[in-house]
C-alpha cells in the first residue's frame, strides 16, 4: 500500500507543479508581451485578460485531473480491489508501463484542448465585439511561449513518471507471484523505441531555449530604444529559463538510459558470483525489455543446466560414498548415516543452507581416504598391530589427497579441511595433525560426533552395536574432550526432547 501511496503522491506533486508552471509562464508572457511595451490599454481590457485566463487553466485543470484520475484507475485497483484473475493483472502492469506516454498525451491534449482553443476562441470572439484590441500577433506569441513551456514540461514529466512506475510494477510483480504464482512481464514487448524517445528529447532539449529565446527576440525586435542593460536583463532571463529546462531534460534522460544498464549489470554480476535466483526486473518498455527478456531466458537456461550439473556432483558423491561403504558389508550405509547426523547438527547450529549442503557432501566422503587401504587391514577382524594401526590412522590425510586430484580444484576446496581433521580430539590428542579446540575446522568438529555416534550403534564382526541411549552417554562424557561440547549439547539435547515426546 505504501509504495502506491508514494507513487500517488509524487503524481500529484508533478500534476500540481505543472499546473503553476503553465499559469506563471502564460502570465509571464503575457505580462511581458503587454505591460513591458508600455502600450496604454484600458483597465477593462486587463480585466478581460485575466477572465480568458482564469476560465482557460479552470477547464484546462479539469481536463487534465479527469484523465488523470481514469488513467491511474487500473493502477490503484490493483492496490485496493481483490484482483480475480491473472489476466486483470496482466492487463493492470500494461497499462502501468504504458503510464509515461499516456502522460504526455495527457498533457498535450489538456493544454491544448482546454487551454489554447478555449483561450483563443474567447479572445477572438471578445475581440469581434470590441471589448479587446490586443493584437492577435501578441496574443499567438502567448499561445506559443505556452505551447514550449507544455512540450518541455511533458517531456520532464514523461521521464519523471517513467521513474516513478518502477517500484509500482516490482510490487505488481511480487502480488502476482503471491495471488496466481505467475509471474508478470512485456516479453519482451516494446511500447515506445529508444529511438523515438531520444529523438524528441534532442529535439526539445536543444530547441527550447532557441525557440524561446526566438520569441523574447520577437516582442523585442518591435522595440528599437531600449538600453542595453534593459536588454541582456530580459535576455539573460529568458536564456536562463531555456537553459534549466534544457539541463535537467538532459539530466533526466541520462537516467533513463542508465538505469537499465545499471540494473543488468548488477543482475550480471550476481550471476558471476553463482547467485542464479534473480531475474532482472521487468521493469523497461523500450528496447530494454527485449534485452531483459533475453537476459531472463538465458538464466532459465542457466539455471536448468546449473540443476543438471548439481544432480551430476549429488549422483557422484552418493556413488563414491556407496562404492566406498560396500567394500565392508558391516560398515554398509555408514557414510550415509554421518551425513545425515551431521545435517542434523548444522541445522540445529542453524548453519547457512549453502554451509550445511557443503558439510553434508564432506560428511559423504569423510571415510574416502579408506580407499587406498588394503583389504587385510581395513577388513581385519582381529586386534590390529601397530603398523597396521599406522595405516588406518593415515586414512584422513589418503582422503584429503585423493580429494586435492579432483577437478576443477576450487569446487572440492571446501570440503578438504572436514575430511582431513574428522578425526581430531577437542583435547589435542587426536590425528593426524593433533588440532586443539577450536583450531579444528567447523565441519571437521561437526562429522566427528556424527561419526562417533554412529560408530557406536553400529555392529561389528567383532561386537555388537550399542544401544542408543549408552551411546549418547558417551558422547555427553567425552564433551570438552574428545569432542566439541557446543555440537555434542545440540545433538544429545535434541535426542532427549524426541524421547520425551
Amino acid at each position: 500500500m505504501s509504495v502506491y501511496k508514494t507513487f500517488f503522491s509524487r503524481l500529484m506533486l508533478d500534476y500540481v507543479a505543472g499546473l503553476l508552471v503553465t499559469v506563471l509562464s502564460i502570465g509571464g508572457i503575457l505580462a511581458f508581451t503587454l505591460m513591458d511595451k508600455q502600450l496604454d490599454y484600458p483597465r477593462s481590457e486587463y480585466t478581460w485578460l485575466y477572465i480568458v485566463m482564469l476560465l482557460s487553466v479552470t477547464l484546462m485543470s479539469f481536463l487534465e485531473w479527469e484523465i488523470f484520475r481514469r488513467q491511474i484507475k487500473p493502477v490503484r485497483m490493483a492496490f485496493y480491489q481483490k484482483i480475480e484473475s491473472f489476466p486483470t493483472m496482466q492487463t493492470i502492469y500494461l497499462r502501468t508501463h504504458r503510464l509515461p506516454a499516456l502522460t504526455v498525451k495527457r498533457i498535450l491534449g489538456s493544454h491544448s484542448l482546454g487551454l489554447a482553443v478555449p483561450a483563443l476562441t474567447l479572445t477572438m470572439l471578445l475581440k469581434s465585439t470590441g471589448k479587446l484590441s490586443i493584437p492577435v500577433y501578441d496574443i499567438a506569441m502567448t499561445l506559443l511561449g505556452a505551447a514550449l513551456v507544455t512540450g518541455m514540461h511533458a517531456l520532464i514529466v514523461f521521464f519523471l513518471t517513467s521513474h516513478y512506475i518502477r517500484p509500482v510494477l516490482q510490487e505488481l510483480h511480487i502480488r502476482s507471484l503471491y495471488l496466481f504464482g505467475r509471474e508478470l512481464n512485456l516479453g519482451g514487448k516494446v511500447l515506445i523505441t529508444i529511438k523515438r524517445k531520444l529523438r524528441w528529447s534532442f529535439f526539445l532539449i536543444g530547441a527550447f531555449p532557441l525557440l524561446l529565446y526566438s520569441l523574447f527576440m520577437q516582442f523585442r525586435l518591435e522595440d528599437w530604444n531600449i538600453d542595453h542593460y534593459t536588454y541582456w536583463k530580459w535576455a539573460g532571463i529568458v536564456l536562463l529559463i531555456g537553459l534549466s529546462f534544457a539541463f535537467g531534460g538532459s539530466r533526466l534522460l541520462t537516467r533513463e538510459i542508465e538505469e537499465p544498464i545499471q540494473h543488468l549489470f548488477e543482475r550480471m554480476a550476481e550471476v558471476k558470483n553463482g547467485h542464479l535466483r534473480t531475474d532482472a526486473g521487468d521493469l523497461f518498455s523500450d528496447e530494454f525489455s527485449r534485452l531483459v527478456s533475453g537476459f531472463n531466458h538465458m538464466l532459465r537456461g542457466i539455471r536448468i543446466q546449473s540443476a543438471r550439473n548439481d544432480q551430476l556432483v549429488e549422483s557422484y558423491f552418493a556413488t563414491l560414498a556407496a562404492a566406498l561403504d560396500a567394500r565392508d558389508p558391516y560398515t554398509a550405509g555408514h557414510s550415509l548415516r554421518v551425513a545425515e547426523y551431521a545435517v542434523q547438527i548444522g541445522i540445529l547450529a542453524r548453519l547457512p543452507k549453502h554451509t550445511i549442503d557443503q558439510l553434508r557432501k564432506t560428511a559423504l566422503l569423510h571415510d574416502i581416504g579408506k580407499m587406498g587401504i588394503r583389504d587385510a587391514v581395513l577388513l581385519k577382524e582381529g586386534r590390529l598391530t601397530e603398523e597396521e594401526w599406522v595405516q588406518i590412522k593415515a586414512h584422513p590425510v589418503l582422503g584429503e589427497a585423493i580429494l586435492k586430484q579432483i577437478e576443477p580444484a576450487d569446487e572440492m576446496a571446501a570440503f578438504l579441511p572436514g575430511v582431513r581433521s574428522h578425526h581430531e580430539r577437542y583435547d589435542g590428542t587426536g590425528y593426524p595433525d593433533g588440532l586443539k579446540g577450536e583450531e579444528i575446522p567447523l565441519f571437521g568438529r561437526i562429522i566427528a560426533v556424527a561419526d562417533a555416534f554412529d560408530a557406536m550403534t553400529s555392529d561389528r564382526p567383532y561386537r555388537k552395536g550399542l544401544d542408543v541411549n549408552t551411546a549418547i552417554a558417551i558422547l555427553e562424557k567425552g564433551q570438552g574432550t574428545q569432542w566439541d561440547p557446543y555440537f555434542v549439547s545440540l545433538f544429545t539435547e535434541a535426542f532427549h526432547e524426541r524421547k520425551s515426546l
